[in-house]
């Protein structure tokens, strides 16, 4: 079998023909390599799989058994239940799927079925399946009932057009073929395989499909799950390597003339996570290399101030630094929190904002394009088209999530090239940073100044509510303000959650009727939402409705209870990204989770009660809900980036691939050297997810 042979069309293999392609088309398998990476989904071990005369009432049980009889019995309530009745060489047992009645159509007298579920006792034993599958139809004559120990059941996705037996059937035919055609595409040498532990391409393939005992799958999934994450973070270090060294970036001379300076004019000493992660930052920028790196921090852990420190070194080699800011109330802020460090510096601040008068607006164009070294923070406005900022050395970005790819790069793709601080205020765990970040160099703030007191965090009942209104109240009759925090804008008819529009409504005009009760959502006009926050960072607002537009850039330190309704709603980060709301002044301040009943709602959000470390809370997050929509609209279905690789179980996959292909970056950037060549022709064959994800060509 050539090499591109694994991209014929499905058409063409043994037992396939026009029709069932187009039912293999719909399970997303278009070609010979779709298919031989079409593995299964389960494996059921014959030494596992129970003799049918010794199921017992009560267990969790795996069988094999032919159908016998089958039929529809209705009940006195009306649910239909379909039923077939299993043997095997030791004896019978009835199958009930309640409220199934269209399997009558599907399981025929004869087939094979494996099933699993619990056995209850009903009229005597019955098996109520949670999965089965049809190991074989009624028309074949097959061995599928035997208990060989050595045998071991492989459960594909399937779809009713194209059931497990017709799968496996094609399997059959074509794998020894594919597999041939997978073998030269092999890009490991056999010294690395065994250095890794993983075995070679295929072999893994066919440990999948065709497994001598559950022992081998894994190590097979985990070389699929390599070849996932190195072919990653290969696009990853070449867009890197495009990014920060193909074309050299600025060398900023340290004179220590600003950054001194600040060091003895703060009221503070800087952490030693903060100080590791400056060294790190002003390495890239005195290098020959351009900087693009990641700063991630918790809330509170301090990630402006080290960006204050990056800018001033900009300036001290005559250049201007940006920080761009999602929304104008945040650039506000941060623009007066810049004037305020810098006030015994002597350091201009600029601010570009759509709300700039015109006149004032004219006057701050004019001193960017003069070029004299400044700080400039802005929104969006600071890409628009005049707006020219002629010696720009750095560019930060906080919230870096709030921004698309193109708005960043705007900035960044300036003749100056300048250096990329990207920041985010949303702790994701390591793995996760190397999966969707590889192409940036990543520093991480994992220590909060001390001093700062922990936000505490409560989980209430929805039965609590009176109670919990009255703690509120008795917050703002102090005079702090409170966020209560709803998941829809609306109310609607397919979901029973309280709304912010409604809720609003009951609260500023009965529960809170002597207070000072305003509404934020994101469907609200640009203005009248930076109005609302505006009065509430002034005071004017005692408690702030809202969804979760307030989730990152407030800052109001006035402001100490964060009420979070239908909690079990929310995923973890979001939710402590909420809480970070709160605690950013001198009292002490208050999380509550109200949250309806249920064990899984319970074990997560005692999660965020029990910890107030973000990276924690990411860590557990990510294990609880799964990597799911990791890239977005890229990781569905047969598209999907990550198929086989779970960031949790193989973060040393991760590592080995990353630092294996920005070694091999390194010393051959366009991949033309031998080896090397193989391994480009595999990226572009079997990963050009990857590359559409990451615009490399």
């Amino acid at each position: 079998m050539s090499f591109f042979s694994l991209d014929r069309p499905v058409q063409f293999l043994k037992g396939v023909g026009p029709v069932r392609a187009k039912a293999l088309a719909r399970l997303g398998i278009a070609t010979a390599r779709d298919l031989l990476f079409h593995v299964p989904r389960r494996y059921d071990d014959a030494s596992t799989i129970q003799r049918i005369a010794d199921l017992a009432v009560g267990a969790d049980v795996t069988a094999v058994g032919r159908v016998r009889s089958k039929g529809v019995v209705p009940t006195r309530k009306g649910l239909r239940i379909f039923q077939a009745v299993l043997q095997d060489e030791s004896g019978m047992i009835t199958c009930a799927w309640p409220g199934q009645p269209w399997l009558a159509g599907r399981i025929q007298e004869g087939d094979v079925l494996l099933v699993t579920g619990p056995v209850k006792f009903f009229h005597g034993r019955q098996l109520r399946p949670r999965e089965f599958s049809v190991l074989a139809p009624a028309s074949a004559k097959s061995s599928a009932e035997g208990r060989d120990s050595g045998q071991v059941f492989v459960t594909y996705p399937a779809s009713e057009e194209l059931p497990q037996w017709i799968l496996r059937g094609i399997f059959d035919k074509n794998l020894d073929a594919l597999l041939r055609g997978i073998a030269e595409e092999e890009y490991l040498p056999p010294s690395e395989a065994g250095a890794l532990r993983l075995p070679r391409l295929a072999d893994a393939l066919e440990a999948l499909h065709r497994p001598q005992s559950i022992a081998v799958v894994e190590p097979a999934r985990r070389r699929l799950a390599f070849d996932e994450l190195f072919f990653l973070q290969l696009v990853q270090a070449q867009v890197r390597y495009r990014e920060s060294v193909q074309t050299p970036g600025i060398t900023f001379r340290r004179t220590n003339e600003l950054i001194r300076p600040l060091h003895r004019s703060l009221p503070f000493c800087l952490t030693e996570a903060q100080a590791r992660v400056l060294r790190e930052i002003f390495a890239d920028m005195r290098s020959e290399r351009r900087m693009n790196r990641m700063l991630q921090g918790d809330v509170g852990s301090g990630k402006t101030i080290v960006a204050l420190f990056a800018m001033l070194l900009a300036l001290e080699g005559g250049h201007q630094a940006v920080l761009m800011a999602p929304t104008e109330l945040l650039a506000e802020q941060h623009a007066r929190k810049l004037r305020d460090l810098v006030e015994p510096l002597d350091v201009p601040v600029h601010l570009l904002t759509g709300r700039l008068t015109a006149s004032r607006r004219t006057e701050t164009v004019v001193a960017l394009r003069e070029g004299a070294p400044s700080l400039i923070v802005g929104t969006h406005a600071l890409i628009q088209e005049g707006v020219e900022i002629s010696k720009l050395g750095l560019v930060v970005v906080d919230e870096q999530h709030r921004f698309g790819v193109r708005q960043r790069m705007t900035l960044s793709d300036r003749q100056s090239r300048p250096d990329m601080l990207i920041m985010s205020a949303t702790p994701i765990p390591r793995s996760m940073a190397m999966a969707l970040y590889g192409d940036l160099d990543l520093s991480i703030l994992g220590e909060l100044p001390p001093g700062r007191r922990p936000v505490e965090t409560l989980l209430r009942p929805p039965s609590k509510r009176p109670e919990v209104y009255g703690f509120v109240d008795s917050q703002l009759k102090a005079g702090r303000q409170a966020y209560v925090v709803y998941p829809l804008v609306d109310g609607s008819e397919k979901v029973d959650l309280r709304s912010a529009t409604e809720e609003h409504e009951r609260l500023a005009g009965d529960v809170f009727s002597h207070r000072q009760v305003a509404l934020i959502h994101g469907q609200l006009p640009s203005e009248e939402k930076e109005a609302v926050m505006r009065a509430f960072h002034s005071g004017d607002i005692d408690l702030l409705v809202a969804t979760t537009v307030i989730e990152v850039g407030i800052d109001v330190p006035n402001a100490t209870v964060m009420l979070i309704e239908h909690a079990e709603r929310f995923g973890l980060s979001q939710l402590h990204q909420l809480r970070g709301r709160v605690g950013r002044g001198a009292s002490k301040s208050y999380c509550i989770l109200i949250a309806a009943p249920g064990e899984l709602a319970a074990e997560r959000l005692r999660v965020l009660r029990d910890t107030s470390d973000g990276f924690q809370v990411a860590q557990a997050d990510l294990r609880i809900r799964g990597q799911g929509d990791l890239f977005g609209s890229q990781q569905h279905g047969r598209g999907a980036i990550l198929r086989f690789a779970d960031l949790l179980k193989d973060e040393d996959l991760l590592v080995e691939a990353q630092g294996r292909t920005r070694a091999l970056v390194a010393t051959d950037p366009e991949l033309k050297g031998e080896g090397a060549v193989r391994i480009r022709r595999l990226m572009h064959h079997r990963y050009a997810e990857h590359l559409k994800l990451f615009s490399v060509g």
